[in-house]
């Protein structure tokens, strides 16, 4: 990645990050297994730059005053948090919920457990539910730490074998879906289905030179240096920028299609984890050593080594993430099932009633084979 694209953030970008075009408006409907025309998928630097502002959310206070959807069930907000487990010397924290048939939910870039607030109650029902806090963000632990996909590849494994202890059922949400994909991949004999929300990663670009010419003096001990003290200046900026309060709304609305689950529940459920002292370094580290170099691990890569059957619950009208990156998963992956809703970038918090019940559609199958094969 050259000096300029690692540093600078253009006019363009930063214009962007501070008046994003208002959001359209789109009430919740029928749920669409036809796949919709193709859009254009963002690049991986994009993403990330709209990734700090996303994290951003995480600064506001508010009280919890807001009102439920009016027909489901929300799982109660606990300034405290729900359990904890120690993995590898570190606090974990995650929800469990009802009994049976396990699965395992995992949230997005700079969320927390309490993201599936409407998801963990409809499905614990029927299932037995965990929802966890990937290391770094949520009530678990802020490391200071190099963090990168296999930390959390790790952890989840690690989960998988300590708590859960059965066969699984992982269900992942943008950056939390890469890391079920690559959880599914490490632990096949427990992992017998897995769903992607408009998950994160890329393709890998075939074309790409592999080899790296060797850093000169001047490079590795004088522009090195200063890049790095740059990234750091130009980050904090950001950050202070994405903590205001109209900003914060404005990155809501344009993620949520639908604003009528932007409420005060959504917005603590981020923000308190950012009081803790080390998040400012935490968040300093997931930018510049994982969002904004994400060439080592692909999609590709891992869907070529899964085994089980996956499901794509996918908003179509993400701005981040468009529908076009569903269809060429489904074509890659011919296990596939793939369910279009009318929704942004979190259509299970944006549109919980819609994706409970692909959910529990798609699971229904998945639960039955999976106690077939442990009978036999």
């Amino acid at each position: 990645m050259s000096s300029s694209s690692s540093c600078g953030v253009s006019p363009s970008v930063r214009t962007e990050i501070l008046n994003p075009i208002s959001s359209r408006f789109f009430a919740p409907s029928r749920i669409n297994f036809q796949p919709r025309s193709k859009c254009e998928m963002i690049n991986r630097r994009g993403f990330a730059l709209k990734g700090i502002v996303a994290s951003g959310v995480s600064v506001m206070g508010s009280s919890l005053t807001s009102e439920p959807v009016q027909g489901v069930e929300r799982l109660p907000f606990k300034p405290d948090g729900y359990n904890f487990w120690t993995w590898r010397g570190r606090k974990i924290h995650y929800v469990v919920q009802g009994e049976g048939f396990p699965i395992v939910l995992i949230h997005g870039f700079g969320a927390s457990a309490f993201h599936w607030r409407y998801n963990i109650p409809e499905l614990a029902k029927n299932y037995k539910v965990y929802a966890i806090d990937l290391l770094g963000f949520g009530w678990s632990e802020k490391a200071i730490i190099e963090y990168d996909a296999m930390i959390w590849r790790d952890q989840v494994v690690d989960f998988l074998k300590e708590v859960v202890k059965e066969p699984t059922v992982l269900v992942g949400n943008s950056l939390g879906g890469f890391t079920a994909l690559v959880a599914a991949v490490g632990l096949p004999e427990q992992v017998v289905g897995l769903a992607l929300l408009n998950s994160a990663g890329q393709f890998g670009d075939t074309k790409a030179k592999t080899t790296e010419s060797e850093e000169t003096f001047l490079q590795k001990f004088v522009l090195k240096p200063l890049k790095e003290v740059f990234q750091r200046v130009v980050l904090q900026v950001l950050f202070w920028q994405a903590k205001q309060p109209t900003r914060i709304e404005s990155v809501l609305k344009n993620v949520y299609i639908n604003t009528s689950n932007v409420d005060d529940y959504l917005v603590e459920s981020i923000k308190m984890p950012a009081d803790d002292p080390n998040a400012g370094e935490v968040y300093y580290r997931l930018m510049t050593r994982f969002m904004l170099n994400q060439t080592e691990y692909t999609l590709d890569s891992f869907l070529s080594k899964l085994t089980c059957p996956l499901l794509l619950l996918w908003g179509d009208l993400d701005p981040w993430v468009g529908p076009a990156k569903a269809n060429r998963i489904k074509e890659f992956y011919p296990n596939t099932t793939l369910v279009n809703l009318k929704a942004g970038h979190c259509p299970h918090d944006e549109v919980p009633e819609l994706a409970n019940k692909a959910l529990v559609d798609w699971l229904s199958t998945i639960a039955k084979k999976a106690s077939s094969l442990q009978t036999v």
